[in-house]
């Protein structure tokens, strides 16, 4: 897999981790004070969501400073 190819994949998987953890932020905010182990359940789920992202981030990066390098040569 080429450079291009795998910062698109991370792109795309970025794209799919944001708009899932917003979905499980919106339906913490949606249940309200009901059910607070399912409450605490999905922001647990929320905060490793975020992790994954922080993760990809770095890699996205690493990969863009992988191509400007390239392109340098």
């Amino acid at each position: 897999m080429s450079t291009k190819d795998e910062l698109r994949q991370v792109e795309e998987d970025l794209a799919r981790l944001r708009a899932e953890n917003q979905e499980v932020r919106d339906q913490i905010r949606d249940i309200g004070a009901t059910d607070q182990v399912e409450i605490a359940t999905m922001i647990s789920q929320a905060d490793e969501q975020v992790e994954l992202i922080a993760g990809l981030e770095r890699r996205r990066d690493a990969l863009i400073q992988r191509l400007e390098e390239e392109g340098a040569r």
